[in-house]
């Protein structure tokens, strides 16, 4: 009998969800159980993926009780008297007692992933960059049984420490075929793509960059809020499942350093101006800080846009040769599987 692998996938733009669905593919001779919040699915799942959704841990009008959260270092996030964190983790406890013998990934959320641990529910943690160093991270990662961080241990910024130690690195992937087409590139066109998770890539920014480099085309992917601007050298395309032909026609990109937006610019092998927003733990900071001396990257921050000269930015990242050395590994995927399946298979001491 195999062990059930379920899922927990954080609400919070489209990153966690995506790199669930790609490490789904990896598993199909297991039962596999996807639960969260607000958990969009572009198209449909396999037989052996379910979906659990959990009602919104906010407190909604009804929650004439609530208090604001505990300080931060107890928990991240455990404001009292929500009816949907009430209803979420008994949703979450019966899962636990009736789909076992079960193994929990946790993408991300410290207080599921000690929920799970508390009921003897094995767990594997994906880590994120950014500044984790903090109590409620470090129960959350003492007591799961292996550490996931999707990308090169080249990227790795924190301290060499006991979470260090137990970090399986499997290296970068994403939902694009590695390396991409350079066959396919047209001079002078740009990607700018807008994540899910907010941006400071707003209609006026788009519109300063477009109006000011008239020599270059500019493919925009994602949702914006308002109306596009009508300019000559923009297409405005909303939000693509499969952009990865209209990126591959550009010889660069610009765009957030979210963690899935850095590998799929690294998978296509395009230069990248990378944007990095405020996101809880400085992720977005710390991944950019992982990537700017490499050649043919650009770093931003969103207070020097105004400023910036984008027509002298893109000609001077244009010369540069491009570095994403090791950041992609084409066996990433595989790594992460066979050590679910070892973790697995270790904890309910079943043969492989």
């Amino acid at each position: 009998m195999n062990f059930k692998i379920a899922f927990y996938i954080h609400h919070h733009g489209l990153g966690h969800l995506t790199r669930a669905m790609e490490i789904m593919k990896r598993f199909p001779d297991h039962e596999m159980i996807f639960m969260g919040s607000n958990l969009h699915f572009q198209s449909a799942l396999p037989a052996n993926v379910r979906v659990v959704h959990l009602p919104l841990d906010v407190a909604n009008e009804t929650d004439t009780y609530y208090h604001e959260e505990l300080p931060s270092d107890i928990f991240h996030y455990a404001p009292l008297n929500v009816s949907g964190i009430r209803d979420r983790m008994s949703i979450m406890t019966e899962l636990f007692r009736d789909e076992f013998p079960m193994i929990l990934i946790v993408d991300v959320s410290v207080e599921v992933a000690l929920l799970a641990r508390l009921c003897g529910i094995p767990t594997i943690v994906m880590r994120q960059h950014g500044k984790r160093g903090d109590l409620p991270h470090r129960l959350a990662y003492q007591s799961a049984e292996l550490l996931i961080a999707p990308y090169p241990r080249s990227m790795y910024r924190g301290n060499e420490d006991e979470a260090y130690a137990k970090t399986l690195f499997t290296g970068g992937f994403s939902k694009f075929n590695v390396n991409g087409n350079p066959a396919k590139e047209i001079p002078n066109h740009i990607a700018i793509l807008l994540g899910g998770g907010g941006s400071s890539l707003n209609s006026s920014v788009i519109t300063e960059i477009a109006t000011t480099c008239p020599n270059h085309f500019f493919h925009i992917l994602g949702k914006i809020s308002g109306d596009a601007p009508d300019l000559t050298n923009t297409t405005w395309y909303g939000h693509l499942d499969q952009p990865q032909s209209i990126i591959e026609q550009c010889t660069m990109v610009i765009g957030n350093t979210g963690h899935n937006t850095v590998m799929e610019v690294a998978s296509l092998n395009k230069r990248f101006i990378g944007i990095p927003e405020q996101r809880p733990f400085e992720e977005q900071l710390d991944k950019a800080e992982a990537i700017s001396s490499r050649r043919g990257i650009h770093i931003l921050l969103p207070e020097h846009l105004p400023e910036t000269n984008w027509n002298n930015l893109l000609e001077t990242l244009q010369t540069q040769q491009l570095d994403w050395t090791d950041v992609i590994a084409e066996d990433a995927l595989a790594i992460l599987e066979e050590a679910v399946l070892k973790t697995g298979n270790s904890v309910f001491n079943m043969q492989p």
